[in-house]
């Protein structure tokens, strides 16, 4: 039996990938209510999945029977393994006593894999430009020294540290330096790559720095991933699904046509003959004008409009210099979505929907599938809420194939 901890979980997305390569879940500890609630019920999809109580869960995502009564269902010491806490050093003694607790009931004497990655924002370029005036006091930038707490604590035989690229060059390279050297200096050899989530077939431009760490007894070096590229186009992701308008709010709706290749082959579509939070934003008319000029000149000429080219009655910003992209169609027709971020929660503008009859933003379902989350895959809490946690999370499809070279690795120790 290998084991794994994952800290920061947010939606779970990487511990989806884990699971899905065998390995069984500690711990899942994350401050995000929502974000707990949707690791709660995926964490009752699994045990139900592997007690033949599958019926129990289709009743849940049909709206047959509330949350709590699914809940009620699943052991006590499945649902304990949500920790709803902030990871900092005000919690930290009490996160760690809830995690022996588990691996006490568990019978878990070893960790065998610690998962997770620390708040981005402040890494990335965005972030970077947002909080330029409080950096000097942001906490986060410096999560991954708690992060290194639990390696000390726990020990486990291999850890994963996942972020943005903006990472490696913050602060002039200083904080990853000191990042690196923090983590080694708890007993690590420290590798790193910059992967791309489309080299592991999920139809997404989405770069991500993945730092490895093993112990120094372990002759174990950084796992190769062969690039497996997928072919299909970005609307093999949408055409199955009922047209909506905008501010569609039915939670489950039928699909449209049966799954096609793609669908079927990374199990996105999973046997159910519905389809849970098929819903999108309202938008109010001068964005849907714009909308429809931006999904016209992208379809018709494959150009993307420039802000500063609208009529002055369409524009609502003063600044016409920078972020001129501000409204961008997805790419149906390409094999990959540019990369989808959590801003989606603020607006859709940076991710219109490429067919015009419908012409709004895309819907949570379809964010969920750009991200490789099957359909069977519930986001708890507000639309809003669950735009957040789909746009902050690991594809679990790249999760899955980097899950299953550790596993390899681990077997061969």
């Amino acid at each position: 039996m290998l084991t794994f901890l994952d800290l920061f979980a947010g939606a779970s997305g990487l511990s989806e990938g884990f699971i899905n390569s065998g390995f069984i879940p500690v711990a899942h500890v994350e401050k995000d209510l929502y974000a707990c609630q949707t690791i709660t019920t995926r964490t009752a999809f699994h045990y139900c999945n592997q007690n033949n109580l599958s019926d129990l869960y289709k009743k849940y995502y049909y709206n047959e029977i509330s949350r709590d009564i699914l809940y009620r269902e699943i052991p006590k010491v499945e649902i304990n393994k949500v920790i709803n806490e902030e990871i900092n050093y005000e919690n930290y003694e009490n996160i760690v006593k809830k995690i022996q607790k588990l691996k006490n009931k568990l019978d878990v004497k070893n960790i065998d894999v610690l998962i997770g990655g620390p708040p981005c924002q402040a890494y990335s370029i965005r972030g970077r430009k947002a909080n330029e005036s409080k950096k000097n006091y942001d906490e986060r930038i410096y999560y991954y020294r708690l992060y290194a707490k639990f390696l000390n604590k726990l020990k486990p035989k291999i850890f994963i540290f996942e972020n943005v690229p903006g990472l490696v060059s913050f602060e002039n390279g200083f904080i990853f330096d000191d990042l690196k050297k923090t983590l080694a200096s708890e007993g690590y050899i420290i590798d790193f790559k910059i992967l791309n989530a489309v080299n592991f077939g999920v139809l997404q431009d989405r770069k991500r720095i993945i730092i490895i760490g093993w112990k120094k007894d372990l002759q174990m070096d950084y796992p190769i991933f062969e690039s497996s590229v997928d072919y299909s186009k970005v609307n093999d992701l949408f055409n199955d699904l009922i047209f909506i308008n905008p501010g569609a709010t039915e939670l489950l709706v039928p699909y449209r046509e049966i799954a096609n290749n793609y669908l079927t082959r990374i199990n996105i579509r999973n046997g159910f003959n519905k389809v849970q939070q098929h819903i999108s934003r309202p938008h109010n008319i001068r964005d849907l004008e714009i909308y429809k000029r931006v999904i016209d000149l992208w379809n018709s000429k494959k150009e993307r409009l420039k802000y500063n080219s609208l009529p002055k009655k369409l524009k609502t910003h003063k600044n016409v210099e920078s972020f001129l992209d501000r409204f961008k169609v997805i790419d149906g027709e390409a094999n990959f979505s540019h990369t989808l971020i959590a801003h989606i929660a603020k607006d859709g503008h940076y991710y219109i929907h490429p067919d015009i009859n419908q012409c709004r933003s895309i819907s949570v379902r379809e964010a969920a599938r750009i991200q490789s989350f099957p359909d069977n895959f519930i986001f708890e809490g507000p639309r809003t809420a669950a735009f957040t946690q789909i746009g902050n999370a690991v594809p679990p499809l790249m999760s899955y194939k980097i899950a299953n070279k550790l596993k390899e690795k681990l077997n061969e120790i």
